[in-house]
């Protein structure tokens, strides 16, 4: 027996190493591919994970001059709070329902833009079609915003002037309640759906044009192609995107809404991003904001886990 256990872990020891040295020769075989990766690790590390440190004043009452060891510790104090404010609800409301008109209108228009794009055979017109559709994407929220108070300004906008014209009422779109989220979609659709279609289009350009080929001399046409190729083909790319877009599901954008916020609107258009600001920064609250802050991560991160078990259970790859 103790032979028989003194060969197995030379056998596992022989193991180890063979196993170790393969991985330094991948190492080094692809060492470029790794010096490209490193930047974009680097960047993760820095402001993505060193960060998290500060996660801690979530459950203290932190003072600038003590720093993050000699804080007072008040544990769930700022999570009680946050939970019973008498804004709480509005603030849950606005983000979830925001969030959910960007799922719902925003999350698929890329995909069909993209199958759109796929079946233009003008390399011409195609080209101008992407570069049309990408522009936006390089335009700042705050030129994007300026561009949509300037069409829908009750004071000269154009929209507005056309509307009074056939002899409708002017409509107040920057003011209006009714109107806000509504902009809010639009403005996000304009600007970033041409943007999205592009890890469509990378994932379309897989497919075997064999498959269509095969299926034209089956008879199917057009839209049968579409249903029984092109969409499976990419459908484990657009379930991938979904789970990451879950992650960030309860993120509206703090700078879009912020730039669209006024007086008027205030109250369907306040979300968690612009109260944390508001607590944090112009208030300097802190610790309240941060435990906001991480009340929304975990959301998100719940989100994720449980979208991506979801997607293994039927039957997708998921994210990990």
């Amino acid at each position: 027996m103790k032979g028989q256990h003194a060969a197995r872990l030379q056998s596992s020891h022989k193991y180890r190493i063979i196993k170790e040295s393969l991985f330094v020769r991948d190492i080094v075989r692809d060492r470029w591919l790794y010096f490209i990766l490193f930047p974009g690790i680097l960047y993760f590390i820095i402001f993505k994970y060193v960060p998290m440190f500060g996660l801690i004043m979530a459950f203290e009452d932190y003072q600038p001059h003590l720093g993050f060891m000699n804080s007072p510790w008040v544990g769930l104090k700022h999570f009680e709070r946050f939970f019973t404010e008498p804004q709480f609800w509005m603030l849950f409301r606005n983000t979830i329902l925001l969030a959910i008109y960007n799922l719902v209108f925003f999350f698929p228009l890329p995909v069909v833009l993209a199958l759109m794009l796929n079946e233009v055979r003008n390399k011409l017109f195609k080209s101008f079609s992407q570069t049309l559709l990408y522009l936006p994407h390089f335009v700042s929220w705050v030129v994007a915003v300026g561009i949509f108070y300037i069409l829908f300004t009750t004071e000269g906008g154009v929209v507005n002037e056309l509307i009074q014209k056939i002899g409708i009422e002017k409509i107040p779109f920057l003011l209006s309640e009714d109107w806000f989220r509504t902009m809010i979609v639009s403005q996000s659709i304009w600007k970033e759906a041409g943007w999205g279609t592009i890890i469509f289009l990378a994932a379309l350009s897989g497919v075997d044009l064999q498959l269509y080929e095969a299926s034209r001399i089956d008879g199917a046409g057009r839209w049968r192609q579409l249903w029984h190729i092109t969409l499976p083909a990419i459908r484990s790319t657009i379930v991938i995107l979904f789970i990451l877009r879950l992650g960030t599901f309860l993120d509206t954008g703090f700078e879009h809404i912020f730039l669209m916020l006024n007086s008027m609107n205030r109250e369907v258009g306040e979300v968690f991003d612009t109260y944390v600001y508001t607590k944090g920064l112009t208030q300097g609250q802190y610790s309240y904001s941060a435990a906001v802050g991480l009340f929304k991560s975990m959301v998100g991160l719940v989100l994720v886990l449980g979208s991506n078990w979801m997607a293994k259970k039927l039957g997708e790859e998921g994210i990990y």
